[in-house]
């Protein structure tokens, strides 16, 4: 797979892991997580090999996005080549039968999405009885998605008696619940401050009207027509209209967000990473769970409501090792944000025009897109996270929630 030499975050984790104890590793996205656990997770499961019986998983590892459970999927894929072990993916977004169908026969890693995890157990197609281990990856966002509760309902059906491994890029107050709630006498594995933002992305920001976002935007795409670019709205409307409007504008362009159906997403993501197309215009959906080695460019068009986001948006570049640069706009009724992610980051991001703008004393900060909830970071803001990560219309956590396509209604993540 090309691997030659551990990250910092497998060479702290994995051997603690080899042994058994819980893990809460703490590393900056784009640094090697995946590998972290599944090389460890694999491992064991090879050395005490046995065939998972029908309807069971010997490991389950848990994401918020389909994006990122795809994602991982993916490279668990990659490390199980040539052995007789079998992973298995259920998301929402696409029809739950065939998932169903697959995991009939038992499953030694299951890759899943809370809210489809959940419809599958209530339908009694999956028993986690006999689950050995559990990794919760990006359990922050996990946390802002407001899955807190369906991973209470799960953990519960899970063994006292198995191995958990925790992963996040930040590390928010309210983690230390699901720390301490899931892992027991963890080792803490933490090879970067949270929050801190890779070392290889170059980072700016414009002072800029927001009527004069998108003629940037423009000016300073046309200058790299050959390099893959990234770029982050806020909701999900003013998302699609920006892609359009690039897309007249003759850049080759497409849209991620929760509007759009599982396959238009892949498609688009596919497109992307193939270089067909050069800019891909997203909502937070894209912050994580897409590794592209050969994004040169992030643009904050929009500055995102939670700080930590935009330490998400700026790790899709800077992979791998390479480097990256990292451009955010800054409109009037945005400073607010921008003092919060810079908190965040504990650094000042370097002007690349512009200066300042002026906070009105006794300004209220503005509702998040829609209203103003903190859950709703990674969808662009438009009818709670779990609609916008996935495309159902959602609602405010806890609350009632529409169905949406597959039968998955507790979301479509």
């Amino acid at each position: 797979m090309g691997f030659k030499d551990p990250t910092p975050i497998q060479s702290h984790a994995i051997p603690h892991a080899l042994q058994g104890r819980d893990v809460l590793g703490l590393a900056q996205t784009g640094t090697g997580k995946t590998a972290a656990f599944g090389v460890p997770l694999i491992a064991q499961m090879m050395q005490y090999e046995r065939k998972p019986a029908p309807k069971t998983v010997r490991g389950l590892v848990l994401a918020p996005t389909r994006e990122l459970a795809n994602q991982i999927s993916q490279q668990l894929q990659g490390l199980i080549e040539g052995t007789s072990m079998k992973v298995g993916l259920v998301v929402g977004g696409v029809s739950i039968n065939p998932q169903i169908q697959r995991i009939a026969r038992g499953t030694d890693i299951l890759v899943a999405t809370p809210g489809r995890l959940l419809d599958i157990l209530d339908r009694r197609a999956l028993n986690l009885g006999s689950c050995d281990f559990l990794v919760l990856d990006e359990a922050d966002q996990m946390l802002d998605m407001g899955f807190i509760h369906a991973l209470r309902k799960i953990s519960a059906l899970l063994p006292t008696e198995r191995q958990t491994m925790l992963f996040s890029a930040t590390m928010p107050k309210q983690m230390n619940e699901i720390a301490s709630s899931y892992l027991k006498s963890p080792i803490r594995v933490e090879v970067s401050p949270p929050g801190k933002a890779a070392d290889n992305v170059t980072q700016e920001i414009h002072f800029i009207a927001k009527a004069e976002k998108t003629a940037l935007l423009k000016e300073l795409l046309s200058k790299h027509t050959d390099e893959r670019s990234l770029v982050f709205g806020r909701t999900k409307h003013g998302s699609e209209k920006l892609m359009k409007t690039l897309e007249k504008a003759g850049f080759s362009t497409a849209s991620i967000h929760g509007n759009k159906s599982q396959g238009q997403r892949d498609r688009a993501i596919a497109a992307f990473k193939s270089g067909a197309i050069k800019v891909l215009v997203a909502t937070d959906v894209a912050a994580r769970g897409l590794d592209i080695p050969d994004v040169k460019h992030v643009y904050n068009y929009d500055l995102p409501n939670v700080p930590d986001a935009y330490v998400h948006r700026i790790g899709r570049t800077a992979r791998a090792g390479k480097e990256g640069a990292a451009i955010a706009f800054c409109s009037p009724d945005e400073m607010g944000e921008l003092k919060d992610i810079q908190k965040v980051l504990g650094t000042t991001i370097p002007i690349a025009s512009g200066t300042p703008w002026e906070v009105q004393p006794g300004a209220k900060k503005k509702p998040n897109g829609g209203g103003g909830n903190r859950r709703r970071n990674g969808g662009g803001g438009q009818g709670g996270q779990r609609g916008a990560a996935g495309g159902g219309e959602g609602g405010k956590p806890g609350g009632r929630r529409r169905r949406s396509g597959g039968g998955n209604h507790r979301t479509a993540a």
